[in-house]
């Protein structure tokens, strides 16, 4: 299918689709996590092409979760240096990021930090995005989220929308039960927040719907059957329309306070984050825009009325919902206290994040996060 400036090839073999790509270029820069393009078995269908076509590549595999700006600025000036003509990225969110700031930093154009700043890179390398999860939706939009090393801010940036892109289930059948939950996860709040924002339009309700609807009904039943390539594929259909749906909508307020959190300390899963304060973010929400929230959370519990005073209800079925799976984690369970709630509060109050304050449905106040951090903890 055709998105924006993405050609998305979706299915089992949609690599072999999308090898035109890796035809065209006589040296291609391959941008990879530690383990994940291995053990998946992308890594090793990518350089099957790369040789059948005689394709010269040059590699980096320096990405951690919740990746720094250092790394993909070290990414790019790699490919620069090496004068590769375009980039496959195989991985999931931090990767497929990486790729999208690298692409844009090969080209000699702006460092991180400008980017940041609102710059816009005037020219990117061409990017094939191989996906390995089924959550970001990264594949789809054209946003990439990178941490500052010195501040440990967590940017959101739009950089371009992958040329090609590939979302083969079978690649996301390695993944272990915990980032199975973690990813889906990621994509429920993305299609949530997309569907409540201010932003949001009939489409994107209409989307966030069906995401939430396959997440739920689909979530559970996996966690004993790993290897299920059709739930598979549904849930990797949910997060690819979930990445639609920020696109033409936006996060807002849980993406805004995970980003702190992730920021300050990266060894939190970014789908744990959200799920988390998601709970309590979503009583919020539930207040302000009921019927739409009791629509998009109707598979969780189809007693809910369209009132503000089922808000406390709904919060209850999305926090059953995420114990069902197994997530009883707290922030303190991560190293959080009460003396840093003050550093998010500064972070989401004084960064300068005009998408949360323009699209989330409410007047975001000091007092509000201070609840949603200090009930999660």
């Amino acid at each position: 299918m055709k998105y924006q400036d993405t050609l998305l090839y979706f299915g089992d073999n949609a690599l072999s689709e999308a090898s035109w790509f890796i035809k065209q270029f006589r040296k291609i820069g391959l941008i990879t996590g530690k383990q994940s393009a291995k053990i998946s078995g992308a890594l090793g269908d990518v350089l099957k092409l790369l040789r059948e076509y005689d394709v010269e590549y040059v590699a980096y595999d320096d990405i951690s979760p919740n990746p720094w700006a250092s790394q993909a600025e070290k990414a790019g000036r790699l490919m620069w240096e090496e004068g590769v003509e375009a980039i496959i990225a195989i991985g999931g969110g931090s990767v497929i990021d990486v790729a999208k700031v690298a692409s844009a930093i090969a080209t000699g154009g702006r460092n991180v930090k400008a980017l940041v700043k609102g710059h816009k890179p005037r020219h990117t390398l061409p990017l094939l995005a191989v996906n390995l999860t089924h959550g970001t939706g990264t594949e789809i939009d054209p946003y990439a989220v990178v941490t500052l090393d010195d501040t440990l801010e967590k940017h959101g940036l739009t950089i371009k929308y992958p040329d090609v892109s590939v979302d083969d289930p079978r690649y996301t059948l390695t993944l272990s039960k915990e980032q199975t939950i973690y990813t889906s996860l990621d994509a429920f709040y993305h299609s949530f927040e997309a569907g409540t924002a201010t932003s949001r339009n009939y489409f994107v309700q209409t989307l966030a719907g069906d995401s939430i609807n396959i997440i739920v009904t689909t979530l559970p039943k996996i966690m004993s059957e790993l290897q299920n390539i059709e739930m598979r594929s549904r849930l990797l259909y949910a997060s690819m329309i979930a990445g639609i749906t920020i696109d033409n909508s936006s996060t807002h307020l849980n993406h805004a306070i995970e980003h702190a959190l992730s920021g300050m300390q990266p060894k939190l899963p970014h789908g744990l984050g959200l799920a988390i304060t998601g709970p309590r973010f979503i009583y919020y929400v539930y207040k302000v825009l009921p019927l739409e929230s009791a629509i998009l959370l109707k598979t969780l519990d189809p007693s809910l009325k369209p009132i503000s005073e089922d808000a406390e209800k709904a919060a209850k079925a999305v926090k059953v919902f995420q114990e069902s799976l197994g997530i009883a984690q707290r922030l303190s369970d991560y190293g959080f206290s009460e003396k840093d709630v003050n550093t998010v509060v500064n972070y989401l109050m004084h960064g300068g994040l005009r998408y949360l304050h323009e699209n989330t449905p409410f007047t975001v106040t000091e007092s509000l996060i201070r609840d949603i951090v200090l009930s999660s903890l």
